[in-house]
């Protein structure tokens, strides 16, 4: 984890009833009743406070009173959590005295943090310090307005209400289409949405991948499109519970298309005329297009776009069809098959080459998903990047 600067504590303010004054200083540390300290770096007095029960986006950077770092968000995503329903008290209390756009340091005593526990790598009765950025008050879910809106039933026994039309290009069945959707229970209910976690969702549709219900009325939509899909349990997950879901649910999911799109398609590299290069292990390596950046080498990060197709010529899988090259890995370490890691350390930065990896540098003897066991592989990847 990264070093981080040392904190330096100002002046305290005892808070004898628990409330912060109006007039909040900065870099001022007060003291709640509760034993929580919190010191603000940066503050938005305009801004909406949560409350418990709400989800909230944070950035969170933890220490020990000896300034070993016990959590880093800042290396990925945000934090989504539910204020009060943290496992540290003291972190949920002070979230409730932040605003959207905040930042403070909390401290945190250990009866509010861990207790007496060991919580992974921070020792039982640990104050913690948690450095916290209040990044976003994420809504909740509220289902469409249907009134007025005609129903429109198709032979499957699929329902759909157009609540509001879009202007965007039509849905067909093929393409990936990004979404925010909440599902219901007849009760009203929600069981799941994207809307409360903020990230919307991306499927191809028309391919099974998704229920039925889905497959067949996506097709209706249309970008910027709002729609209520009723589903009977036929067309959703069937007889089977399914996570929170009861056997048998008749579904209601409230969905707004933000893009939809055909999906890429992958061109095996043309290797005519390139040599093939055997290396000692049994791996072979045909160089499409020589790279003029930098080397690859055990020890260090790469991203790569790839797509493996079996001998025959079918692909198994591909980010290039994805559209997202595969999360960065270190090479030499293990984190991919034995010839990823010799062939794409044999690759510079802008370089694409074609890999053709015996099944003994690739998945072994034994079935690995889709891929049978003693599978001869070939990969055509492309490396966009070494750190």
């Amino acid at each position: 984890m990264k070093k981080i600067l040392i904190f330096i504590l100002m002046a305290t303010s005892i808070i004898a009833e628990g409330q912060l004054p109006k007039k909040i200083e900065i870099n001022k540390t007060y003291t709640l009743p509760s034993g929580l300290q919190i010191l603000f770096s940066a503050i938005n007095l305009k801004n909406n406070q949560p409350k418990t029960g709400d989800k909230v986006k944070i950035h969170l950077l933890g220490k020990l009173t000896n300034d070993t770092v016990f959590v880093d968000s800042h290396t990925g995503a945000p934090v989504a959590t539910i204020v009060g329903e943290s496992k540290v008290k003291g972190l949920d209390e002070g979230l409730c005295y932040m605003h959207k756009g905040d930042v403070a340091l909390l401290t945190i005593p250990a009866a509010l943090g861990f207790g007496d526990k060991q919580m992974n790598n921070v020792p039982p009765n640990s104050t913690l310090l948690l450095k916290v950025e209040l990044i976003e008050i994420i809504e909740p879910a509220k289902p469409f307005d249907t009134k007025g809106k005609d129903t429109v039933k198709l032979a499957s026994g699929l329902k759909y209400i157009i609540v509001s039309k879009g202007k965007g290009i039509k849905v067909d069945s093929g393409m990936n289409v990004t979404f925010h959707y909440t599902g219901f229970f007849e009760d009203g209910k929600i069981f799941d949405s994207s809307v409360e976690t903020g990230q919307p969702v991306e499927v191809p549709i028309g391919k099974g991948k998704v229920i039925k219900g889905w497959d067949e009325g996506f097709p209706k939509l249309s970008v910027g499109d709002k729609a209520r899909f009723l589903i009977p349990y036929n067309l959703g997950y069937g007889e089977t519970a399914y996570g929170p879901i009861p056997a048998k649910s008749n579904l209601i999911f409230d969905i707004e298309i933000v893009k939809a799109e055909m999906p890429i398609k992958a061109i095996p590299f043309d290797v005519k005329g390139k040599d093939t290069i055997t290396t000692a292990s049994g791996l072979k390596y045909i160089i499409v297009k020589p790279g003029t950046g930098v080397q690859a080498a055990n020890g260090k990060t790469v991203t790569v776009h790839y797509t493996g197709y079996f001998t025959d010529g079918k692909i198994f899988d591909s980010s290039v069809e994805r559209g997202k090259p595969l999360d960065p890995f270190v090479l030499g370490e293990g984190h991919v098959i034995k010839g990823w890691d010799e062939g794409v350390a044999l690759m510079k930065t802008g370089e694409k080459a074609r890999l053709i990896v015996p099944y003994q540098l690739g998945y072994g003897e034994k079935d690995y998903g889709p891929i049978p066991g003693k599978s001869t592989l070939i990969f055509d990847v492309e490396l966009m990047d070494v750190k």
